[in-house]
């Protein structure tokens, strides 16, 4: 008699469908206070990279946070900095180094409503230490050929963030190889404005531009913000104006990824971006097997979704978080209320995860799947 799909022997071929995915390797700290704590987390993303080099060629990666590796303080004062020279072009920045464009005119300028203070000497040289961890890791996964991905945060730091980020890009991206990868939250209002303009940018550098493309894990953090300053939300007006834009992004990235000028990472749950995303690839004629194209979900969350795209043939990683449990526990709730909607999303979705959640109550209660 044939196995049931939904079955013991079916749920084994899907945990073996799921080993044959990608992984990223996300050693999830971030908010350092000083720089002692920035070189006791940069050891631990070297550590996460050697282990990845040890693993197959081409099956895994490595995530980062910035706020990991310059402390917090400097983060957001270089923010100020970075957001008053956009409002005030003729300021000068002695610590500023070449990178792609980070802000435009849609951005939350209003972070920072007056000039800020310069640098002290001190600063810019911790400064140029946070430049030297995050080179040191692109270093290191450039040597092996593993993409970094450099995760978006909260607003208050994501100039410096993107800063950081397309500095190590221009340094380590070099000959055709999309190394170091940014991310957009496609839930923010001037995500297209500032995906376009980095997009440009690294056309005209020759510089194969790396992306990661998701929807945005501080919704809350980011409303109560503007709330409290009096000021419109950064954050899209309605969640389908976020999948409208995360879309949009997509296709946008999906024609540089045919032309060779950019390596893209779509990180989603919603099956229905999924499913764009894929149906616009293949119309546009990117091999299924290239890996300038991936899609990426966390482990445990949008199985469906990830084993339908690998078995469709694209390439498929699963995020593993892990590291000290009190910087575990802020990232997965962030990922609940990312989400959040997954009940209304779709029909699909509803079905997977009654489906789920039935597995987990019969395993839990009568001791069996």
């Amino acid at each position: 008699m044939r196995p049931r799909p939904g079955g013991r022997r079916g749920r084994r071929g899907r945990r073996r469908a799921l080993l044959r995915m990608g992984g990223i390797l996300d050693y999830g700290i971030e908010d350092a206070e000083d720089g002692a704590a920035c070189d006791r987390n940069v050891a631990g993303f070297l550590a996460a990279v050697d282990v990845a080099a040890k693993l197959p060629p081409g099956s895994a990666s490595v995530c980062i946070k910035i706020t990991a590796l310059c402390p917090i303080a400097l983060l957001e004062k270089t923010s100020d900095l970075l957001r008053w020279q956009h409002k005030n072009p003729s300021v000068h920045l002695p610590w500023k180094q070449h990178a792609f464009p980070i802000l435009s005119d849609s951005s939350p300028l209003y972070l920072t409503p007056s000039e800020p203070a310069a640098l002290t000497a001190e600063e810019e040289r911790e400064l140029q230490l946070a430049h030297d961890r995050l080179l040191a890791v692109g270093a290191r996964c450039a040597e092996h050929g593993i993409p970094l991905l450099v995760d978006a945060e909260y607003a208050s730091v994501q100039p410096s963030i993107d800063y950081f980020t397309f500095v190590g890009a221009l340094a380590c991206n070099g000959g055709g190889r999309p190394i170091v990868h940014g991310t957009v939250q496609a839930y923010l209002r001037d995500a297209r404005d500032r995906l376009e303009a980095m997009v440009r940018a690294a056309e005209e550098e020759r510089v194969c531009l790396g992306v990661k493309i998701v929807r945005g894990a501080y919704l809350t953090r980011e409303a109560r913000l503007a709330e409290s300053l009096g000021v419109p939300s950064p954050i899209h007006g309605s969640i389908q104006d976020t999948h409208d834009c995360y879309n949009g992004c997509a296709a946008f990235l999906l024609e540089r990824v045919r032309r060779g000028s950019a390596s893209v990472m779509l990180a989603t749950h919603n099956v229905e971006s999924g499913q764009l995303a894929a149906a616009r690839a293949q119309e546009l004629g990117i091999g299924k097997g290239d890996r300038n194209l991936q899609f990426a979900q966390l482990m445990g969350m949008a199985d469906g979704l990830s084993l339908g795209l690998r078995n469709a043939g694209f390439q498929v990683s699963k995020y593993l978080p892990y590291g000290p449990v009190e910087h575990i526990i802020p990232y997965l709730i962030r990922r609940a209320e990312e989400n959040r909607g997954l009940l209304s999303a779709s029909a699909f979705d509803r079905q997977l995860l009654r489906k789920e959640l039935v597995r987990r109550f019969k395993n839990a209660v009568m001791g069996r799947e």
